[in-house]
C-alpha cells in the first residue's frame, strides 16, 4: 500500500518539479503566435481550450494501453511500479513534451517531418513506414476487442461491429477536428477518469495487500525483465505512439506556456491510469500466477471486467464495459487520423490530387488495411505493436536530442532516455520471438554492442556541438511553415 500511494504522489511531483526543469530546457515563448492561430483551418488547425487539449490528448495516448498493458506488465510484480514510475517522469514526459512542442514551433508538423529536419531524410522514410504500419497496427489491435465485447453483448455479429466501428474512425479521420473528437472526448475522458478513480480508492479501502516494492523478478514463465517490462509497459511508462498523435494536439494549443499541462500533464495523467492497473493485477487473483491464469482464461479485458466487478459492485462493470468499448475505440479513431495526416504531408508535393480527395483516399489507405487486420489474433497483433511502438518511441528520443545539441541546450534530459531504450530495444528486437528469437544472453551482448556504437555517435556529436559558434539562430526564430 506505502509503495502504489508513494509512486502516485512521486509522478504528480515530478510533473510540477521535473516537467517544470523540461519546459526551461525547451525554452518556451509565451509571446508567440501559435499555429492553431497562424495557420487555422476549421480543420486541423483550431484553437482549443487547455484543459480540452490534455483530455483529448489523454484519451488519443491511453486508450487500453495503460489497462491492458499494466495488468500484463503486473505478472513481473512490483518491479512494474519503478519502472512506470521513472519511465513516466524520465522518459515518458521527455518524450511527450518534446514531441509536441517541436511539432508546435514547426508549424504542427507530423513526426516523420520532425525526423527529417533532425535526422535526415534517410531515416524519415524509415519513421514513415514504421509510423503508418504501426498506427495500422494499433488501430486494429484496438477494434477487435470492442467488437467482440459488443457481438458478444448485443445481437450484432463481430463483422457488423467491426464496419460500425471503422465507419466512425473514418468519419473522425477526416471531419474537422472539432466537430466530433472535440465535442464526444471530453465525455469519454470523464469514464476514463472515473473508472481509474474509482478503482483507486476502492482498492486502498478493499483491505486487500498490494505488494510492496521489491526487485525480484516474480513473472510465472521467468520471463526477464529487461527488456521484456519496457515494451509490455509502454503507455504508461513511455510510448512512441504517442509521438504520432501529439501533433494532432500541437495544431490546436493556443499558448506555448500550455504544453507543459497538455503534453507533459497527460503522459502522467497516463502513468496513474497505469499504476492503478497495475496495482490491482497484483492484488487480485493471489498473486502473479493466479493473473496469469486468468489471462490465460479470460483474457486482459476479462481480468479488468472482473477486477472491477469486485471492486465496484453492478456499477464497477458498467464502467468496465463502457471502458473496454470506448476507450480503444478513441486510440484507434486517432490513429487513423494521425496516419491520415502523415500520408498528406508525404504526398502533397508529389502527386497532382485536390486537397480534399487526397484525405479521403489517405484515411481509407490506411483504414483498409487495419479492418482487414482486426479480424486475426489479438495477442499477435499486440506483440507487434510492441515492437514497432519502442522503435518509434526511440527514434523521437534522438530526435530532442539533435535539437537540443544544435541549439546548445541541456541534450542529456533527452540523451539518457535515448540511450536507455536504445538499449532496451536492441536487446528485444534480437530476443522477442517477434524479432530475431536469439538466445537471451547472445541478444544482450548484440544489443550492448549497438548501444556503444550509438553512444560513440552521440559522444561525436556533443563534441561537434561544444563549438558556440555552430548553435544557430535563436529558438524563437524556429518557426518553420
Amino acid at each position: 500500500m506505502v509503495t502504489f500511494i508513494s509512486s502516485i504522489i512521486i509522478l504528480i511531483l515530478g510533473y510540477i518539479f521535473y516537467g517544470k526543469y523540461v519546459e526551461r530546457v525547451f525554452e518556451i515563448h509565451p509571446d508567440k503566435q501559435t499555429p492553431a492561430y497562424s495557420k487555422q483551418d476549421n480543420m486541423d488547425f483550431v484553437p482549443m481550450p487547455a484543459w480540452k487539449g490534455w483530455m483529448i490528448q489523454l484519451l488519443n495516448i491511453a486508450g487500453l494501453g495503460p489497462i491492458f498493458g499494466a495488468v500484463a506488465g503486473a505478472l513481473y510484480g512490483p518491479v512494474a511500479f519503478i519502472w512506470i514510475v521513472v519511465g513516466c517522469i524520465v522518459a515518458g514526459g521527455v518524450h511527450d513534451y518534446f514531441s509536441g512542442m517541436l511539432s508546435l514551433r514547426h508549424g504542427g508538423a507530423q513526426f516523420p517531418m520532425l525526423v527529417q529536419h533532425y535526422l535526415g531524410k534517410v531515416i524519415r522514410v524509415f519513421t514513415d513506414v514504421v509510423s503508418v504500419v504501426l498506427m495500422v497496427l494499433v488501430a486494429a489491435a484496438f477494434v477487435a476487442g470492442p467488437a467482440q465485447l459488443l457481438s458478444s453483448k448485443t445481437p450484432i455479429s463481430f463483422f457488423v461491429a467491426l464496419v460500425i466501428i471503422f465507419t466512425y474512425f473514418i468519419l473522425a479521420a477526416i471531419l474537422p477536428i472539432n466537430k466530433i473528437i472535440g465535442r464526444i472526448y471530453p465525455i469519454f475522458g470523464v469514464i476514463l477518469i472515473v473508472m481509474a478513480v474509482s478503482v483507486a480508492v476502492a482498492l486502498i479501502f478493499s483491505g486487500k495487500h498490494i505488494p510492496e516494492i521489491t526487485i525480484h523478478n516474480m513473472h510465472p514463465k521467468e520471463l526477464p525483465v529487461w527488456p521484456l517490462l519496457m515494451v509490455t509497459i509502454s503507455c504508461g511508462a513511455i510510448s512512441g505512439f504517442h509521438c504520432t498523435q501529439s501533433p494532432i494536439i500541437s495544431r490546436t494549443v493556443k499558448n506555448e506556456s500550455e504544453g507543459r499541462k497538455v503534453f507533459y500533464g497527460a503522459m502522467i495523467s497516463e502513468g496513474i491510469i497505469a499504476l492503478i492497473w497495475a496495482a490491482a493485477g497484483m492484488t487480485f487473483f493471489g498473486g502473479t500466477e493466479g493473473l496469469a491464469a486468468k489471462l490465460q482464461s479470460i483474457g486482459p479485458a476479462g481480468v479488468v471486467d472482473q477486477i472491477s466487478m469486485e471492486l465496484l459492485g453492478p456499477f464497477g462493470s458498467i464502467l468496465a464495459l463502457l471502458g473496454v468499448i470506448i476507450l480503444p475505440i478513441t486510440t484507434g479513431d486517432t490513429a487513423l487520423r494521425s496516419s491520415r495526416m502523415i500520408i498528406e504531408d508525404f504526398m502533397r508535393d508529389k502527386v497532382k490530387i485536390k486537397p480534399k480527395v487526397l484525405m479521403i483516399a489517405a484515411s481509407f489507405a490506411v483504414g483498409l488495411p487495419a479492418f482487414l487486420l482486426s479480424t486475426i489474433d489479438y495477442s499477435f497483433l499486440w506483440r507487434y505493436v510492441g515492437f514497432s511502438n519502442q522503435i518509434v518511441a526511440t527514434v523521437m528520443l534522438w530526435v530532442s536530442v539533435s535539437y537540443l545539441l544544435r541549439y546548445g541546450k541541456k541534450h542529456l534530459v533527452a540523451g539518457i532516455p535515448a540511450l536507455f531504450m536504445t538499449a532496451a530495444i536492441s536487446v528485444y528486437v534480437l530476443y522477442a520471438p517477434e524479432g530475431l528469437s536469439l538466445p537471451y544472453q547472445t541478444s544482450v551482448i548484440g544489443g550492448s554492442i549497438v548501444f556503444l556504437i550509438v553512444a560513440s555517435l552521440y559522444v561525436r556529436a556533443i563534441i561537434k556541438h561544444a563549438d558556440p559558434s555552430r548553435i544557430p539562430t535563436p529558438t524563437r526564430d524556429l518557426y518553420i511553415s
